[in-house]
C-alpha cells in the first residue's frame, strides 16, 4: 500500500509541477515526491521545513498547531497557507485535504514560492483550475486508501485489545484472529510498548488510535488501571477507569534487541495524543514554539537519587503524576502471541514507573525499573496507614527529606549534602517523620515500609 501512496503523490507532483508531501492526520510522513524542471522548481525540495519533515518523519506539536490554525483539519477544498518566517515556515504551502466521505484523512502539501499563485482554488460559482481539480481527484483516492487502512488498523487493534485486556473467555478467539491477520509476524520476536496516558481520538470511529510508526504491527487504546495501581490486572473484571493507555505490538529484529520497541515508544510519545504532548512532553520531545518550526519537522544516565529525584512529592501524594508528560514502557521480548497479556502488564508497569521517576524515562524497559517491578504489581489499596500522614501536602518537605535519606542508604552526610541542609536539620526532620508515622528509622523493616510507601506514592 505504501507504493500506492508514492505513486499517487508523484501524480500530484506531476500535475501541479511542484514537490508534494503526504502526511496523515497526525502529521506522520507517508510519502514524498520531488519535481525537477528547467524553471528551478526542483530547488523547492530544499525547503528546510520539508527537509526536516522527510528526515525525521514527524511534525512537532507546535508546527501541527500552527498549520491546524488555518482550518486544515476540517477543510473540504484546497487551502493556501502563506509563508511565515517568524514561525519557521519560509515558503508558502498549498494544502490538498485527502478526503473520504467528507472526513479529512490526511494532507497533501505542495511547496509554493509563487508559481502556484495562478491556480484558481474555486468557490461559489467559480470552478477550480482543471489541474487543481485533477489533483484533488488524486487526493480523494489517497483519502480512500487512508480510510481503508485506518479501518483495518482499528479491526486489528480490537483483536489486540481483546487479547491483552478483554475477558479471559474471549482471549483464545482474539489470539486466533490476530494470528491470522499478522501471519508470520505472529511468531515473533515481539515486544509490547505501553504509552500512558493516551488521549482519546477526535471522535471519528474509523480512526486508527495511533499514527503510523515503523515496526508497529498493531495498536489499541486500553482503559487505564486505577491510579492506585491496577496495572497488573488480569482482565477478569473491569478496572477502575482513570483514562486510557496505548498498547503497541512491535516487531523485533532479534529476540535480544529491544531497539525497535524503544524507537517506537519514542515516536509514539511525539504523537499529539500522547497526553501532555502539547506542553511538557512536547518540550521533552524537542518541540519548540512556532517560531522554532524550522528546527522541527513541519509539514512537507546517572541515577537521580537526591532532591531532584524526590521533589515530585512536594505537591502531595494525590498529585504526584498529575501534569507530567506521557511516558512509555517496553516489555521483555516474546515469541508468539501466547504471553502477550503478561508482556502488556510488564510494558504498562514500566510506563507507569517511567512517568513516576523521570530518571527512568521517557522510555523504560521492564528490566530497568528495579523496585517498581514489585510496586506496580501491588493492588491499589492506597497508602499504608502509618505513612499516610506524611503524604499530606503540609508535610511534603518531610516526605522529600525521608525519601532522599533512604535513597542515600541512610547515610546522613550524603543526604544532608544532597538536600543542601545542615546535618542537624536533617536529624530534626527525620525525628518529625518518626513522630508523624510512628516508625523507627533505626529499624530495617520500618525503613523498608517507609521507602516502599514513598516510592509507591509516585505512581499515583
Amino acid at each position: 500500500m505504501r507504493g500506492d501512496y508514492q505513486q499517487l503523490v508523484d501524480e500530484v507532483s506531476a500535475t501541479l509541477g511542484a514537490p508534494a508531501t503526504l502526511e496523515d492526520r497526525d502529521f506522520a510522513l507517508i510519502a514524498f515526491g520531488a519535481h525537477d524542471s528547467e524553471g528551478g522548481i526542483g530547488e523547492l525540495a530544499l525547503d528546510p521545513v520539508r527537509t526536516r519533515s522527510i528526515l525525521q518523519r514527524r511534525s512537532t506539536a507546535a508546527v501541527r498547531a500552527w498549520f491546524e490554525g488555518f482550518g486544515i483539519a476540517r477543510a473540504q477544498a484546497p487551502l493556501r497557507i502563506p509563508p511565515d518566517p517568524a514561525a519557521g515556515v519560509f515558503m508558502g504551502r498549498l494544502c490538498l485535504p485527502a478526503l473520504h466521505r467528507g472526513i479529512v484523512r490526511g494532507y497533501v502539501w505542495l511547496l509554493d514560492d509563487g508559481h502556484l499563485s495562478d491556480l484558481e482554488l474555486g468557490g461559489p460559482g467559480v470552478p477550480p483550475d482543471p489541474r487543481l481539480a485533477q489533483a484533488m481527484e488524486t487526493a480523494a483516492r489517497i483519502g480512500k486508501l487512508l480510510a481503508a487502512e485506518a479501518r483495518a488498523d482499528v479491526e486489528l487493534g480490537e483483536l489486540l485489545r481483546a487479547l491483552l485486556a478483554g475477558p479471559p473467555g474471549g482471549r483464545e478467539a482474539a489470539r486466533a484472529g490476530l494470528r491470522e491477520a499478522l501471519r508470520q509476524v505472529a511468531d515473533g520476536p515481539l515486544a509490547v510498548v505501553a504509552v500512558t496516558p493516551w488521549s482519546p481520538d477526535d471522535g471519528d470511529g474509523e480512526t486508527s488510535p495511533a499514527p503510523n510508526v515503523p515496526g508497529v504491527a498493531a495498536v489499541c487504546a486500553v482503559p487505564s488501571a486505577a491510579a492506585a495501581g491496577r496495572a497488573g490486572e488480569s482482565g477478569g473484571g473491569p478496572p477502575e477507569a482513570t483514562g486510557r493507555d496505548l498498547a503497541a505490538l512491535v516487531r523485533l529484529r532479534t529476540a535480544g534487541a529491544l531497539d525497535p520497541a524503544r524507537t517506537a515508544g519514542e515516536q509514539l510519545l511525539r504523537a499529539p495524543r500522547a497526553a501532555g504532548n502539547g506542553t511538557a512532553a512536547a518540550a521533552a520531545a524537542g518541540a519548540g514554539t512556532p517560531g522554532a518550526a524550522g528546527a522541527g519537522t513541519g509539514p512537507g544516565g546517572a541515577a537521580m537519587t537526591g532532591a531532584a529525584g524526590a521533589s515530585d512529592l512536594r505537591t502531595g501524594a494525590a498529585e504526584t503524576v498529575a501534569g507530567r508528560p506521557a511516558a512509555a514502557g517496553v516489555s521483555d521480548p516474546r515469541r508468539g502471541l501466547e504471553e502477550l497479556p503478561a508482556a502488556w502488564r510488564e510494558a504498562r508497569a514500566a510506563a507507569r514507573a517511567a512517568r513516576a521517576e523521570p530518571r527512568l524515562g521517557p522510555v523504560a524497559a521492564w528490566t530497568e525499573v528495579g523496585p517498581y517491578r514489585l510496586l506496580t504489581g501491588l493492588s491499589g489499596t492506597g497508602p499504608d496507614p502509618a505513612v499516610r500522614p506524611l503524604l499530606e501536602r503540609a508535610h511534603a518537605e518531610l516526605a522529600r527529606t525521608a525519601e532522599v535519606f533512604l535513597d542515600c542508604a541512610g547515610q546522613a552526610g550524603r543526604a544532608a549534602q544532597t538536600l543542601g541542609i545542615h546535618r542537624q536539620t536533617l536529624y530534626y526532620r527525620l525525628s518529625r517523620v518518626e513522630q508523624l508515622t510512628g516508625l523507627d528509622l533505626d529499624a530495617g523493616e520500618d525503613r523498608l515500609l517507609l521507602h516502599m510507601a514513598l516510592k509507591a506514592a509516585r505512581l499515583g
